[in-house]
């Protein structure tokens, strides 16, 4: 039924109480029969209830009885369900300060007959009543979503759900205009148009199918729905469902942080103070949300939206309406492959946890996603269709990034466990196992976003054995020798395997209980272990070996820095004499450059230490040449108190932002034996100056880096520090455990 039929409805009903109302004569003189809520607004679905209003002026309750019944029994005997309510105007009016479901039903009311005046009084007054009382009913409207949401669900992703109780649904949208009419400047509602039409179709048809008023979409009756409808199959229908619940959900979820931080309206009522901070040049923190700057470069700088994005996320603050929207209309595409940085900001983007979600969606409603990976638009919205699963494909796979987001201090390329999360079942949507489907779509996929060929095919492995550790703990006998070689024939190393297992459990976990359970997690493990030992390698990077220039220059015992500007970073290569502290000296002097350390190798030979850093530039900062380098490293080798102070205001400056929880550090150490070497492993969320701090612990240790390798993957660090005593020995046990607590210290200040 369209909104043109619905009107016809209305008009059909109005004419009949018109009738019955005529037929009254001078008996009904002084009454007022008015329609609101749905019937108000002329939205009547061929179930929908009559919502009427009989409004008197203090008439005698045994003639007032007699007029309702006579316009509602014919009514009734037509077999229409009626919810009505006999009130004076001023009654009316009292109600409304009390219920809120009044209030809001008489901002729709409608004249159908009778005296025209005490409506239009009770509609101008309730008016002026919701807008000045609008703090306290917009209190009492979201408290009473939020209990309505919580006992119906989400519309988007249940299989049976309630097209108007549920979140996203057509109740939502009336309290959406509700909003609106508070006076509360709202994003444009034409975007909930198109949701709202489909909905109150689907709802329609409903109704019409199955002859009654309930707005709950069985799971029997919607192959037949679909049909009626003329959508392709069951499955269409309910992504069309999904698409305008979160189009609905997503613009009710801006307008309450806008009502919460932005203020109620033009005038300022209820504003709270505006506290603007700038992250950068081109983003800064206001009304309590992530946006870009007015003279943000978005529709030259391609990285621009993922920078953005990666600051929302990592902060844990909403991004704006605004913001997700011009990049949508203005960011540019992207080159293939992408640029690093833009790699590693859609990384820490995507593994922020749950704070990550918000970000995501409104790229989705904008159409970023689909802009960045054609391959999400099959399966956007896709109903699972599988009791087991709680969600839509899709949104399915964002839930296991955020589970997986918890355990990247698990494994050693947190990098490639989110991709693959977010990815796992790209190859659903067909006939075809989606396994192996998601294994031939995740390398394209890969590729595009810049993995080289070896991450292309390790992420190939855990999309298409993603179900493998699972389904060989519950299904095979774990004491065959056959089943672990089964594991081992599949799964090349640990590195691999410790990947796979915390997907298995990010998947699990993300599923639900009817899929993942204490029993399950635990045959898992256990499958895990034995297949581990029974595997050589480690997960260890070794040393960094010199190249015959380096060991020459090193042999010379001179300061040497090369700066090498790429399209996006920096390459810089230094020779320097060796001394306690270096390498967090020369972390500081990159991080007051305001230089991004993306990795890093350093190794000490002929008590020089052979570095090499890949950095990446603000892109508001000086550019770095051989000499600007050498200036800043030459004063900081002389006098350290000046750079440690400017270290330490970047630090208080970030201290200031909000924070979201992530997973502990990890601290490690193991032995090398070839060198003698204490190996200490640090696995920890990146932060500013977090490798001068690092290395400053080390160097109020006394003890010597005799070789590094750092990397940045998107928000996670993986430092391996190779550790000897300053006069050369080995470490200790007591050493080795002083070391680490100070450390962890440092890394949860």
């Amino acid at each position: 039924m369209s909104t043109r039929e619905r009107r016809l409805r209305s008009d059909k009903i109005d004419a009949s109480l018109v009738n019955l109302f005529d037929a009254l004569g001078a008996t009904s003189q002084g009454v007022s029969l008015a329609a609101v809520g749905g019937y108000g607004r002329g939205e009547l679905s061929p179930g929908s209830d009559l919502d009427l209003i009989f409004i008197h002026r203090s008439k005698d309750q045994r003639e007032l009885s007699e007029i309702v019944n006579s316009i509602l029994y014919p009514l009734w005997d037509q077999g229409l369900s009626i919810d009505h309510s006999v009130r004076t105007m001023s009654e009316s009016l009292e109600l409304a300060k009390k219920d809120i479901r009044v209030a809001m039903g008489l901002l729709d009311i409608r004249l159908i007959c009778g005296d025209p005046d005490p409506v239009a009084s009770l509609q101008s007054e309730n008016l002026e009543l919701w807008r000045r009382d609008s703090r306290r009913y917009l209190q009492e409207l979201k408290e009473s979503m939020r209990i309505r949401h919580e006992k119906s669900g989400e519309l988007a992703y249940l299989l049976e759900p309630d097209l108007k109780e549920a979140r996203g649904g057509l109740r939502d949208i009336n309290s959406i205009k509700c909003i609106a009419r508070s006076d509360v400047r709202l994003p444009t509602l034409e975007r909930i148009a198109t949701a709202e039409s489909t909905l109150l179709k689907i709802r329609d048809s409903l109704h019409t199918l199955t002859g009654n008023s309930k707005d709950r979409l069985f799971f029997h009756e919607q192959d037949t729905l679909a049909e009626v409808l003329g959508y392709a199959d069951a499955d269409v229908l309910m992504a069309e469902v999904a698409k305008s619940a979160r189009s609905i959900d997503y613009l009710l979820r801006s307008i309450w942080h806008g009502i919460e931080y932005r203020g109620k309206d033009r005038l300022g009522r209820f504003m709270k103070k505006v506290r603007t901070t700038a992250l950068t040049e081109d983003i800064l923190i206001s009304h309590q949300e992530v946006a870009l700057s007015v003279d943000a470069p978005i529709s030259t700088d391609a990285t621009l939206s993922f920078k953005v994005a990666a600051a929302a996320s990592q902060i844990g603050l909403p991004l704006s309406m605004e913001t997700s929207a011009l990049i949508g209309q203005k960011a540019p595409p992207l080159s293939t492959p992408w640029p690093r940085i833009a790699r590693e900001n859609f990384i820490a983007f995507i593994g922020a946890g749950p704070s990550m979600i918000s970000v995501w969606e409104g790229f989705e409603q904008e159409g970023v996603i689909a802009s960045w990976f054609p391959e999400w638009s099959k399966v956007s919205s896709l109903p699972q269709r599988n009791l087991l699963h709680r969600h839509t494909v899709d949104r399915h796979m964002v839930e296991t990034l955020v589970h997986a987001s918890a355990l990247t201090r698990k494994v050693h390329r947190p990098d490639l466990l989110l991709f693959a999360a977010l990815f796992h079942d790209i190859g659903k949507g067909t006939e075809d196992d989606h396994s192996i489907r998601g294994a031939s779509l995740i390398i394209p996929i890969a590729a595009r976003v810049g993995f080289d060929s070896a991450d292309q095919e390790t992420l190939k492995i855990l999309v298409q054995h993603h179900l493998l550790l699972s389904a060989t703990a519950t299904r095979r006998d774990l004491d065959d020798p056959a089943t672990i070689a089964t594991v081992l024939s599949t799964i090349p190393d640990v590195a691999t395997l410790e990947l796979l297992h915390a997907l298995s459990v990010a998947d699990g976990e993300a599923t639900g209980k009817a899929a993942w359970s204490q029993w399950k997690a635990g045959l898992v493990e256990d499958l895990v272990r034995r297949v581990k030992s029974a595997m050589v390698d480690n997960t260890l990077a070794p040393q960094p070996e010199l190249s015959t220039e380096q060991s020459a220059i090193a042999a010379k015992g001179e300061l040497s820095i090369h700066v090498e500007k790429r399209e996006y970073d920096y390459l810089i290569d230094l020779v320097v004499p060796d001394r306690s502290g270096l390498l967090s000296l020369v972390a500081g002097v990159l991080n007051v450059l305001r230089l991004d350390v993306r990795s890093a190798k350093t190794k000490t030979v002929n008590d020089c230490a052979v570095m090499q850093w890949v950095v990446i530039a603000d892109p508001h900062a000086p550019e770095i040449t051989d000499e600007s380098m050498r200036q800043q490293l030459t004063s900081a080798l002389s006098d350290s108190r000046l750079l440690a102070e400017r270290i330490q205001e970047r630090i208080a400056a970030y201290a200031i932002l909000p924070k979201i929880p992530f997973p502990d550090p990890v601290v490690e150490t193991f032995s090398d034996g070839a060198t003698d070497a204490t190996i200490l492993e640090i696995r920890t969320h990146d932060r500013p100056a977090l490798l001068f701090s690092i290395g400053d612990v080390l160097a109020a240790c006394r003890v010597d880096i005799r070789a590094a390798i750092i990397a940045t993957l998107g928000a996670e660090v993986i430092d391996t520090l190779y550790l000897r005593e300053i006069d050369g020995g080995a470490l200790d046990g007591i050493r080795v455990a002083e070391i680490i607590e100070k450390v962890k210290r440092a890394l949860v200040k």
